[in-house]
């Protein structure tokens, strides 16, 4: 088997600060723990555990952050699905209750985690949630009350097209809602930073070490090219890189391709002009545009989600129309970096969380639908207090909300969905 490890050349790879050489596994190891995947749910398990002096090793088949974890617009942004009062009947009110602060603790788990590592990983507060349509904007208003019946403590505010150049010089929105307690940093030197941290707390890495075949039984034995390692508990955090090495949980999660550009270094005045407060900024369409400015006051911006399994053969001719429909006043400046990646997703747009009923000794989190960089860290919590403790409740919650498997097999299953979201973007269109 051949993998192509490197890891694509975006602007997170060209200014990575955490990276750091890990082995590929060579000869056999036993551990309390195994943890597959080497993205922002394998890391952080693996750290969550570590914290509870458990003994792990982690495989990763490529480099750390190789994934989604490690490419995506580095947005940290409260929730974790799209509407999770939908669950009501699987998980009862005060679960959906729970999901809902979940949603709301797991940014705060990750700032909490970068001050405790000391993560250089330039996360900055503020993020507005654009409507592209009057009837979008009012159900911010809903939104808003959601959140102070949580209690949340953030600040947060309705702005008006009116207002709306405060925080984006564009002309393209109906209105905004500002939350100051989400915002935006860089994914790859968090990952890449959360996994020193684990290494350093005695977790063994092994990168370029992919997965090839699991035996299942009261320990767990993993099969890499050079070397084995049994375990009594197994953690799967592959996410849309699951393939076939649990056929039970990769027909749940759908790989979609989404896309990044980012642009030369803008002078101080431009980047200050499109985003007067330097928010993480995201609208609402189907295929929806994310974007931001990074530290170094470049417009980093990604949108466009393929469910086809065909990447564009040019990311940055695809994805400079979409950048000047919202900042016509960039078209002459230049794109340094374009990329692409696989994000996973659910039909529910919930991600899946759970353990195997035919292997209790095998756990997965999976299928974040975009929603990875502050529920991975969730999650991990999860599966580590499941596993050191032998029970979670929050556990209970996630792995109680049922999940179907994407219909029309390995083959078919990403064209149909394909033809599906046309129509959801042609309804979108037609209004």
């Amino acid at each position: 088997m051949s993998f192509d490890s490197r890891h694509t050349p975006s602007y997170y790879a060209a200014t990575a600060r955490n990276a750091a050489p890990y082995p590929s596994l060579d000869g056999e190891l036993t551990a309390d723990v195994c943890v597959v995947g080497g993205g922002l749910t394998g890391v952080n398990t693996a750290l969550e555990l570590a914290e509870r002096g458990l003994s792990v090793v982690l495989l990763e088949g490529r480099r750390i952050g190789w994934g989604a974890s490690g490419r995506n617009g580095g947005q940290l942004i409260r929730g974790i699905g799209h509407d999770v009062s939908g669950f009501t009947r699987h998980v009862g009110q005060e679960g959906v209750h729970y999901l809902k602060q979940a949603g709301i603790d797991s940014v705060a788990l990750v700032a909490s985690r970068i001050a405790q590592y000391g993560i250089a990983c330039d996360l900055r507060w503020g993020f507005c949630e654009l409507a592209n349509t009057p009837d979008q904007f009012a159900t911010f208003k809903h939104e808003q009350d959601d959140l102070a019946a949580l209690g949340y403590r953030p600040e947060t505010r309705l702005v008006g097209p009116g207002q709306l150049h405060e925080i984006v010089a564009s002309d393209q929105y109906a209105g905004g809602l500002v939350d100051m307690g989400s915002g935006h940093l860089h994914p790859l030197d968090l990952v890449q930073g959360e996994a020193r941290a684990a290494h350093g707390l005695g977790v063994r890495i092994f990168e370029q070490s992919p997965v090839l075949r699991i035996e299942h039984g009261p320990r767990v034995t993993l099969h890499t090219a050079q070397g084995k390692v049994r375990a009594s508990s197994l953690v799967l955090g592959c996410n849309a890189h699951l393939d076939e090495l649990e056929p039970r949980l990769s027909g749940k999660v759908l790989p979609a391709g989404s896309y990044v550009v980012a642009t030369e270094p803008l002078p101080e005045a431009l980047a200050t002009a499109l985003i007067p407060q330097n928010m993480a900024l995201c609208d609402q369409k189907v295929g929806l545009d994310y974007y931001r400015l990074t530290a170094d006051r470049r417009l980093l911006f990604g949108g466009a989600c393929h469910y086809s399994g065909r990447d564009p053969k040019d990311i940055a001719a695809y994805m400079r129309p979409k950048v000047l429909k919202v900042f016509p006043q960039l078209a002459n400046v230049r794109i340094d970096y374009q990329w692409g990646g696989m994000i996973g997703i659910t039909a529910n747009r919930f991600p899946q969380v759970g353990r195997l009923s035919q292997h209790p000794n095998v756990y997965y989190a999976q299928g974040y639908s975009g929603h990875g960089l502050n529920v991975t860290h969730w999650t991990a919590k999860l599966l580590a207090e499941s596993i050191a403790l032998g029970h979670s409740q929050g556990l209970d919650v996630f792995s109680a909300v049922p999940h179907l498997t994407f219909p029309g097999g390995k083959a078919l299953r990403s064209p149909l969905l394909a033809l599906g979201m046309l129509w959801y973007r042609l309804r979108e269109a037609l209004g």
